[in-house]
């Protein structure tokens, strides 16, 4: 059994709503010196040993990202 980290981005050049708020709510919070934030989303999955690289970017782009908006990352922590 291994955990499996998917990390995903939106790209650079796609404007990020969520992130802008944030940035725009820190400075009120007192909280300087923060130019950009970018907001994405973590995936865990625990994963039997006999699932591959490949078959975790095929779930990475089919279900857990946005290809056309997103960018996506696989990270084996076990």
């Amino acid at each position: 059994m291994a955990r499996v980290v998917v990390e995903v981005m939106p790209k650079a050049e796609i404007l990020d709503p969520q992130g802008q708020a944030i940035v725009g709510a820190l400075p009120r919070l007192g909280f300087e010196g923060i130019s950009d934030v970018r907001q994405g989303k973590r995936f865990e999955l625990d994963v039997d040993d006999s699932v591959g690289d490949a078959e975790l970017e095929q779930i990475a782009e089919a279900l857990l990202c946005n290809t056309v908006i997103e960018e996506w990352k696989v990270t084996r922590l076990s």
